[in-house]
């Protein structure tokens, strides 16, 4: 069975099954993720040397935008999961790389911290040598499957080495490690989006991610190609799913006094045909971004900044839309479209946000430096 099959199994028999009471309650979708896990979905992108699937972004898009139509917050802790493995990938060691590609270890980002919000490129968190080891003091402000995951990419001031970052693996057992409350959030319920603390965790050297003071620039090069297109993904699921959700809803759904349908009404049809239309741009842009990845395309950085914004933005639209057009019956859960509405809001406050990356992104088109430098 390739991997779609063994998709389509798991979003059949566990994720769809659950995406309502993940969300109703607030619950990790642990089942979900084992589920992936044994399906060699978690370890899809690791190299097929450690016994991964050797899959790279395209299949890893085509996973979360799936996901995201059945389930947005098993989507998002997988793509958190991607973007993390990523970089333990290029600079992790053997044994996790190992666990990540069997399915038997999740893993994610913690960059966002409580003193830089979501300038994650400012981490105020620090790392300190003790002892023959490395001591890590943080609070970090949203770490997605925080509590759940077994071990989070973590981000710190370098030890000694200039540059803004460092980049450290940290295990889910480490003590000192902790979740510091729970999260109840509009959207994305079941993420478990949490902050987290360090108190003076211990880790050894050799538990760093690249060189001392390099973390931002793997971060950039690494992490956020894969967190933003995997984002944009999602979004499109989710439109996608509020789409499909709001067809069926017209046609299915009738004025019994005029002996029609609500498809026949010209301005609910105009209102859905321009959701289908915002959806395909969207989904269009999704496509050219990878392919300007996989041409190594001059515009390639470019569209890694939009997609994000656009496809975050559109799902807003979409989902505002399908609110409208569905009228009363979509303000109900059983019609699905509420919990699309309350999931496309998550991509605008994830760092980088919307307004970030406009701004990212005028900077690159006018030929300005991505970021300013830190005042000393």
């Amino acid at each position: 069975m390739d991997h779609h099959d063994a998709l389509a199994r798991v979003i059949r028999d566990v994720v769809a099954p659950r995406a309502v009471s993940v969300d109703r309650d607030g619950t990790f979708p642990r089942a979900a993720i084992e589920a992936l896990g044994q399906a060699g979905i978690l370890g899809l992108i690791s190299s097929r040397a450690m016994g991964g699937g050797g899959e790279g972004m395209v299949a890893a898009t085509d996973v979360v935008r799936q996901l995201a139509q059945a389930c947005g917050s098993t989507a998002m802790v997988l793509m958190m999961h991607y973007a993390a493995t990523a970089v333990i990938e290029a600079h992790g060691p053997t044994e996790t790389r190992e666990a990540i590609a069997s399915g038997r270890h999740l893993t994610t980002l913690a960059f966002s911290e409580a003193g830089s919000r979501s300038h994650f490129w400012a981490p105020l968190s620090t790392a300190q040598a003790e002892d023959g080891e490395v001591v890590l003091r943080a609070e970090k402000s949203w770490v997605t499957a925080a509590g759940e995951a077994d071990s989070y990419v973590w981000s710190s001031r370098p030890l000694s080495a200039d540059g803004p970052m460092t980049l450290w693996l940290v295990p889910k057992d480490a003590a000192g490690l902790r979740v510091t409350a729970l999260f109840d959030g509009l959207g994305l319920r079941g993420n478990a989006s949490s902050p987290m603390s360090a108190t003076g965790v211990r880790v050894p050297k050799d538990a760093r991610l690249g060189d001392d003071g390099a973390g931002l620039d793997i971060a950039l090069a690494v992490a956020l190609p894969w967190f933003l297109v995997l984002n944009a993904a999602a979004s499109v699921g989710l439109m996608q799913a509020a789409v499909a959700e709001t067809r069926a809803h017209l046609i299915e759904t009738r004025l019994e006094h005029l002996d029609q349908s609500l498809a026949q009404q010209p301005l609910i049809r105009s209102a859905f045909a321009r959701m289908c239309v915002d959806t395909d741009r969207a989904d269009a842009l999704l496509s050219d971004t990878l392919a300007a990845l996989a041409l190594e395309r001059q515009d390639a950085q470019l569209r890694v900044l939009e997609v994000k914004a656009a496809a975050g933005e559109a799902a807003v639209d979409v989902t505002d839309a399908a609110m409208r057009v569905c009228g009363g019956a979509a303000f109900r859960k059983e019609l699905g479209i509420e919990r699309r509405f309350r999931d496309s809001r998550a991509a605008r406050v994830m760092a980088p946000t919307t307004d970030a990356l406009l701004d990212f992104i005028g900077r690159a088109t006018c030929g300005l430096p991505l970021l300013e430098e830190a005042p000393a």
